[in-house]
């Protein structure tokens, strides 16, 4: 049996460990073992050396993040069943075996008690990204443990932590893979729409997986529409519009990259009227931003602390400005925000700003969020980051 090293809290620090949640802040800290590095597996306790759960350390602002609320010993059989549990979920959300969709996200950090750790699932190649120090050091007890879950389906396993790890852990980090290869080019299926993914070199893991019904809404709405989907990345709102007879789609973002495969993406779901730009948005809206029944604002996330919150909300505002004053009478705005520190009441406030500015009109037809691979749990609302407001526009 493995004995791990202690960490003990400030006297009234354990409340938030008793009603689940995972983080501890180096400030609550009151003694630790001294034998502590990065990475290492620790046990909680209260002042009162109360038991409360075994964590990830990580000398950082969050100093642990718990992956077990009981005493246990760490290991492959552990990951096996923390795996599992996830997979089962999203059997019952029907994404896994699924024919007309086989791209998830498996895990979500904390959302499946695995914090610090996103894996999505590409047609059986898993993209492993590791957001702490801890889970990157478990990556192969990880990949024994998905082996063990999938099976003869599971392809590959690819490790892209390099660009979410600490810059001083990641700087001896290499993106590699961990389990099998792809080999050719990897094309998936969401709700019966064809992507190209290009998980070594695209953005995250190669696709945004959160978008999906929201797209799918997109799509109920584009018949017979002109739409603009901005920072479109390879396209995901753009084939839904095609998909659904659009009179046409313009994608438009900055990387030549992102482009390219939108337009592979075109050319792979048989679509004729759709055309990308590689441009700034905010030059294009300015520029050409008119005559568009739909616009698309999905850009990445403008603030990742609070303290540049107030910067964020003026980027915002003035996107949705732009875009606002651009769309055609009786269209229909879609704009997201993936900043986890602007809440949905102010990004709302945020573009009703925008619309008296631009002197529109707007009725709320839907409020969109995060789908259900993408779990909030009650324990834990700070994983629920993408917010999306759908307007009619007067």
């Amino acid at each position: 049996m493995i004995e791990y090293a202690k960490i003990t809290l400030q006297n009234g620090k354990e409340f938030p460990v008793q009603r689940f949640h995972p983080w501890i802040f180096s400030g609550a800290i009151k003694t630790m073992d001294t034998s502590i590095a990065d990475g290492d597996i620790v046990e909680i306790y209260s002042a009162k050396q109360q038991f409360l759960g075994m964590a990830q350390y990580q000398k950082a602002s969050i100093s642990a993040r718990i992956i077990s609320f009981s005493k246990q010993q760490i290991n492959v059989d552990f990951w096996t069943k923390k795996i599992n549990q996830a997979f089962a979920y999203r059997q019952f959300l029907n994404l896994a075996n699924n024919p007309q969709t086989n791209v998830y996200r498996l895990v979500f950090g904390e959302g499946d008690g695995m914090p610090g750790l996103i894996m999505d699932y590409y047609d059986g190649h898993i993209v492993f990204q590791a957001h702490s120090i801890g889970m990157h050091l478990c990556r192969k007890d990880i990949t024994e443990a998905l082996i063990a879950v999938y099976g003869k389906n599971l392809k590959s396993v690819y490790d892209k932590s390099s660009e979410t790890l600490p810059p001083n852990y990641a700087h001896n980090v290499a993106n590699e893979y961990l389990f099998g290869e792809l080999k050719g080019e990897l094309v998936v299926l969401e709700n019966g729409v064809k992507f190209y993914i290009d998980f070594i070199n695209g953005q995250k893991t190669g696709f945004f997986i959160d978008q999906r019904y929201n797209r799918e809404l997109l799509g109920s709405y584009s018949k017979n529409k002109r739409v603009l989907n901005t920072f479109s990345y390879t396209g995901g709102f753009s084939m839904y519009a095609a998909k659904n007879n659009c009179e046409l789609i313009h994608s438009v973002d900055s990387s030549k990259h992102a482009i390219d495969l939108c337009n592979k993406n075109a050319v792979l779901n048989d679509v004729t009227n759709h055309e990308g730009f590689a441009v700034d948005t905010f030059d294009y809206l300015k520029d050409q931003g008119k005559n568009y029944d739909i616009i698309i604002l999905d850009p990445p996330a403008f603030a990742k602390s609070k303290n540049v919150s107030h910067n964020a909300v003026i980027g915002y505002k003035r996107l949705n400005q732009m875009a606002l004053q651009n769309i055609k009478k009786g269209g229909i705005l879609f704009t997201f925000s993936c900043s986890g520190v602007i809440d949905i009441t102010l990004f709302y406030d945020t573009v009703t700003a925008a619309a008296i500015e631009s002197r529109r009109h707007l009725k709320l037809l839907h409020t969109l969020s995060q789908p259900a691979d993408h779990p909030i749990t009650p324990n834990f609302p700070e994983g629920e980051y993408l917010k999306g407001l759908a307007f009619y526009v007067e």
